[in-house]
Order: C-alpha cells, then structure tokens, then sequence
C-alpha cells in the first residue's frame, strides 16, 4: 500500500504546535495544519507489509491501509469513505486516541512508524471541509423504538447504527449538552467542542433525538425505560478512585473530573469560575500520571498556577521497549504530552501518605516517601518504601487523577442487572443483559477504557440489538465474542 519505497523516502511528520506562551493564553487547539503534500507523503510512508498488524491493533479494525493509500494518490473522498465504513467519528478517535495501530505497525520495528492517527483525523476534516459528510437518514423505518442511556462515543455510535437500521433512536443524557466524557471530560484544548456540535447536528438530521438533563433513574423513572423495544446502556464508568489516607477532607483535594468538567462549563458559559475550583496562584500536585493527570496539568496551567507538579507511583518507564515488552504489544514507554511540555516536574515511584491541613481545614501540604517495586517470581511487584526519602511538598490544590473503579449502581440495581464485582454491568458476547430487551456496551459494560474502544462496544452492540429486534442485521460486525480487557 502507498508508495512501494515511500518509507525509504519520507520520514514521519507530525503537525507542529502554536509556541507555549501562546497556547497557555486560551484554551483552543493549538496545532498548524500541515500541507497536503506532506500529508501524501505521510501516506505513502504504508509499507505492503503483507500482513498488517495495525488492523488487529485498532480496536474498530480500521482500514488502515486502504485509507492510507487513497491519501497518498490524494483520493480523500475515497479515504473518508474507507474510514466511515468502520469509524463513526473519526474526529473523535484522529484527536484523542492513543493510537494501538501505530504500536502495532510493521514499518515501527525499524522506524517510527506510520503517521494513522494524523492520517485520520486529517481526512475526516478534509471531508468536513469539502462538504462530502451530509446527513443520511435511513429510507424507512422499522416501527421499532430503541433507547440509548448516555451519549458519549459508545451511545452515541450505537445510536448512529441503530438509526440507519430504521429504529426510532432516542439517546438520553443527564447533563445540559450531549457528549458526555468527550464534552465535560477532555479540555477545549485538545477537543474544541464545536467539533462534536457539528456531529451532533447531523445525527439530528438523521433522525435521532436527544433529550438533555434527564438522569434515568433520577429524575426519569426506569419503568418508563420498558415503553421501548430495546435499551442499550452506554453510561461509562463514573465511579472515581479515592485515595484512603489522612486528610483527604481537607479544602483543596478534589476528584481530577469535577475540576475539568467545571473548567470545560466556564469555558463553555455554562457555570462561573469557583476558587476551589480553579489553580490560579496555587501549588498544584496532581496525583496520577494517565491522559487524565496530563489534562489537569495542561488546564491549571491556563488557570496561571503557581508551580505544578506530577506524582505517579509506577517507576519512570523507559524510553524504549524492554525484552519484556516486544512489538506488536503496545509499548509501556515514557510519553510526554503537549501539557508537560507546557510546564510541569514529574516524578516517579513517588507514594502519597498524608495531606496536611492547617488550622481552617484548608490543604497547605503533601506528605510523600519514595517506593520501589519488588520483583518476586511467580508473584506480583511487591511496593516498598524506600527509609530515609520521606518528603513535605507545599500544595494548595491536589487533583487526584486516579481513574474509575466502574460505573454507578443507581440504574442497574433499580433495573435488576446482574453486575460484577466492579459494578460492571454483566453483558453476554451479544452484549445482552440478564433482560432481553437491555443491551450494555463502552464503560458500563468493559470497565473504564479508551474512546475507540467505547465506538467499537457501540457499534457490536448497535448489531446485536437490531439483531434481536429484526431476527437478523445487515449492520457490521466484527464477528469478535467476548472482548479482552484494555
């Protein structure tokens, strides 16, 4: 696929950035759009590899040399296509995925491997711009009525395909404004959300409705949920990760989600700033070193913080692959982001013992000692603490960014799901609950997990629902059973 040699030619390109002191001054994207002959040749860089990895590494099993192809002989109609045909918001997947298929490409044994993500995201844009993405509303429809619980990339591709099968699609999202993670979760700086208002716009058009502030369960009664044929529950995982030590009542030690969702609804005009809420001035620890850390790292410093710093309790990852950790698997390297290149100290095998609160309960400090991992055959790293490395850090404002532990038990104990012990909701390899008419898929379904993860739940499950309504699909389907953990 590409050019035959293009890979001897051309070496990979990504998108430059606007300068930090720039960036840090609002909260748009901040990213130069490249030439469209830089972008051939980011496409003709695909190898014929004979057998190409990227497909098993993408979780939608995209496409990948085909679109890569139809880029490099600048057929971007074609590209988008290609895309869409597995893909429903390549926007989406082409700004925030962590990219599997790049760890899995052939061409990355010996070089940096294909540019896929840039790729992706440059088609859909491209097809945006040229006005070939229209709405497509189904020609008939079935008479069947679906609901969809949550409208983030899990519900809202299992909308889409439920839609185009003929269904009366109805998503229901309990905050103000349909996204869900990819709206109050990932800051404006790395997803604008224009880009998800002008999706929505055509999934409008296609026939699908919202309805915005209901929380079925809350304010919405569940046995009004039995009025449709089908219910597919793509709510995600919102149970957030505590962390049990003294002093996590204080005044500034705050869930890593309340503080970007807040920022993501000041930016929008849907809330004000609040003080507790905002890093300004502040000594800012960030506990955790995911997407989710980075994010906070990136938004306190557009407050203007004071100083920010990074704990991660995991020992500093390497800069290449070890024995341990061969290709094709994805690689537990050292990545840095674009907000730590904004300004942030990092530090690793670091252990949060204590937040220390003056006399007003407000948080002035963090207690912490260095651990390392012991290795024992046969069984786990062992974490010990290092004698001697007990630290006092200054803090004003600690977010803790320590990830999901499931999702809520509200709507699947008033449904009478069947869970397990992480409060997923127990779906079959059809994604069918213990009722036959319920469907779970993305988060609520597979634990907490990465956005072309939750497209590729909704799409299966948007397949198996039509299937039981219909007694058989002509939706896609990967044909997989029963996914494997993230």
């Amino acid at each position: 696929m590409g050019k035959l040699r293009g890979f001897l030619e051309y070496e990979r390109e990504q998108e430059t950035t606007i300068a930090v002191d720039k960036r840090l001054k609002d909260y748009k994207e901040f990213t130069k759009e490249l030439n469209p002959q830089a972008l051939s040749n980011q496409g003709a860089r695909c190898m014929d590899c004979g057998i190409p990895f990227c497909h098993s590494g993408c979780p939608l099993g995209n496409l990948i040399p085909d679109f890569n192809d139809a880029v490099y002989k600048n057929n971007w109609q074609k590209a988008i296509h290609i895309l869409h045909s597995t893909n429903n918001f390549p926007e989406f997947t082409g700004r925030l995925c962590p990219a599997p298929c790049e760890s899995a490409c052939v061409l990355g044994i010996i070089q940096p491997p294909v540019s896929i993500e840039l790729i992706e995201k440059y088609i859909v844009e491209r097809g945006f711009k040229e006005g070939w993405i229209k709405a497509n509303p189904p020609k008939k429809r079935s008479g069947k009525t679906v609901a969809v619980i949550g409208s983030g990339p899990s519900g809202l591709a299992a909308a889409q395909q439920l839609n185009r099968a003929g269904h009366m699609v109805t998503v229901f999202e309990r905050d103000k404004k349909v996204g869900g993670l990819l709206r109050y979760g990932i800051p404006d700086f790395k997803l604008e959300k224009s880009v998800i208002d002008r999706r929505i716009s055509i999934l409008e058009q296609e026939g699908i409705e919202f309805k915005t502030g209901v929380h079925v369960g809350v304010n919405y009664k569940v046995e009004d949920l039995h009025d449709f044929d089908a219910v597919v529950l793509c709510g995600g995982a919102t149970k957030r990760r505590g962390l049990p030590i003294p002093g996590t009542d204080a005044k500034g030690v705050v869930q890593a989600m309340e503080f970007l969702k807040r920022n993501n609804q000041v930016v929008d005009g849907q809330a004000e700033s609040s003080a507790d809420l905002n890093a300004k001035g502040k000594d800012v620890i960030v506990i955790g070193g995911g997407d989710t850390g980075s994010d906070c790292v990136g938004t306190s410093n557009r407050h203007g913080a004071k100083s920010v710093t990074n704990f991660e309790i995991m020992p500093m990852p390497p800069q290449y692959r070890s024995e341990e950790n061969p290709w094709p698997y994805w690689p537990f390297t050292l990545k840095t982001s674009s907000s730590h290149e904004e300004g942030v100290e990092r530090n690793w095998s670091i252990l949060t013992k204590e937040f220390v609160k003056d006399a007003q309960g407000n948080l002035k400090a963090i207690k912490t000692v260095e651990v390392k991992w012991v290795k024992i055959p046969g069984e786990r790293p062992q974490l010990q603490e290092v004698d001697g490395t007990e630290k006092e850090w200054p803090c004003d404002l600690a977010l803790l960014a320590l990830g999901f532990t499931g999702p809520e038990e509200t709507l699947s104990e008033q449904l009478g799901l069947h869970t397990d012990q992480r409060s997923n909701i127990k779906a079959s390899n059809n994604y069918q609950t213990n009722i036959p008419h319920i469907f779970a898929a993305g988060d609520m379904r597979r634990g907490q997990s990465l956005i072309v993860w939750a497209i590729s739940e909704g799409r299966e499950a948007a397949y198996h629902v039509d299937h039981y309504l219909m007694g058989a699909s002509s939706l896609p389907t990967k044909e997989k059973g029963d996914l494997p953990a993230a």
